[in-house]
């Protein structure tokens, strides 16, 4: 528990120390890349194993939420990245490609660890997060081939495939677990693999840093315009999720679903990237890492800042 307490502390820095860890010793770490899918599908059903059917059935009996969770994440957002990133490089571009990849992956499980630190509803988050991990290999295909058509040749069949052994079939086997254990499973193997689960995510982030390495040197008259755009991207997630729960008034609902709409699953963006798409697509998801964690710590801050003030108009008037 200490260890997962320092690590969710220091995320914001260890995620892309990892990511300059695998830039640095990419000759040492290459040949290991092929563990990714493991290592990520290992990740995925430590995670499952925390939600059970009673909390995806709370989630199916708040139908709007999780529709609207989706539509601003999987279709609003998508759109917003090819239409900014298209204008800065053309919509044939290889960033362009991994901007709208990064806006169309599964939530982040991190975004879990971020909602209960300020505030908002874990079992929301987590279910939401469970439930799109489910969908991702229909979500995914049909968004890329919406936007790109021709342009962009993937193999579908086996993208859904790979989608299904290494998100869908761990998520599975993670409820099964939670529900055959009536729960109790989690309490007993966290204390040893939520650690080992973190350094599997630390591992994936690191060895596919390693793996692009290489391309890195291709793209240095473009960071200046990539880096920023990435900011942008990261933040508008953010914000789309935060204004866009204002019509439900509900304090809890807006900090779950700001953090769903800004945190994505990186891993699994860079897996797809590095698998199907050209090295240069997976520039803006690994630059992503990079923004992701510490504009969590950016807006941890902001709730905080605005919940403050919101009691403060809140609290009635006291006349002596």
């Amino acid at each position: 528990m200490a260890f997962n307490r320092w690590f969710e502390k220091w995320m914001f820095l260890l995620i892309p120390g990892s990511l300059v860890l695998g830039f640095l010793c990419s000759h040492v770490l290459s040949p290991f890349t092929g563990a990714v899918p493991y290592l990520f599908a290992y990740v995925t059903l430590t995670m499952a194993i925390g939600c059970g059917l009673s909390q995806l059935k709370e989630v199916m009996r708040r139908p709007v939420v999780m529709v609207w969770t989706f539509a601003l994440t999987h279709i609003l957002a998508p759109f917003i990245a090819y239409g900014i990133g298209s204008a800065f490089f053309g919509s044939k571009s290889p960033y362009v490609v991994g901007l709208v990849l990064f806006a169309i992956i599964p939530l982040g499980v991190s975004s879990v660890l971020w909602v209960g630190m300020s505030g908002g509803s874990v079992p929301l988050m987590l279910a939401l997060v469970v439930l799109d991990s489910a969908l991702s290999p229909l979500v995914v295909p049909a968004g890329i081939h919406l936007l790109f058509g021709e342009v962009v040749q993937i193999d579908t069949m086996r993208l859904i495939r790979d989608l299904v052994l290494i998100i869908v079939a761990p998520t599975a086997v993670g409820v099964l677990l939670h529900q055959l254990s009536r729960g109790r499973l989690q309490a007993k193997v966290q204390p040893y693999a939520a650690p080992l689960s973190k350094l599997c995510f630390v591992g994936v982030v690191a060895l596919n840093a390693a793996a692009i390495e290489p391309h890195v040197q291709q793209l240095k008259d473009d960071m200046v315009r990539l880096v920023p755009l990435c900011i942008l991207l990261v933040a508008i997630c953010y914000a789309i999720g935060y204004v866009g729960a204002m019509p439900l008034r509900n304090q809890e609902t807006q900090v779950t679903m700001s953090y769903a709409s800004g945190m994505r699953n990186i891993s699994l963006g860079i897996v797809l990237a590095m698998g199907y798409f050209s090295p240069l697509s997976a520039v803006p998801v690994v630059l992503s890492i990079l923004i992701q964690q510490p504009m969590a710590t950016l807006h941890h801050y902001v709730l905080q800042k605005l919940n403050k003030r919101g009691a403060g108009a809140s609290s009635p008037l006291h006349v002596r």
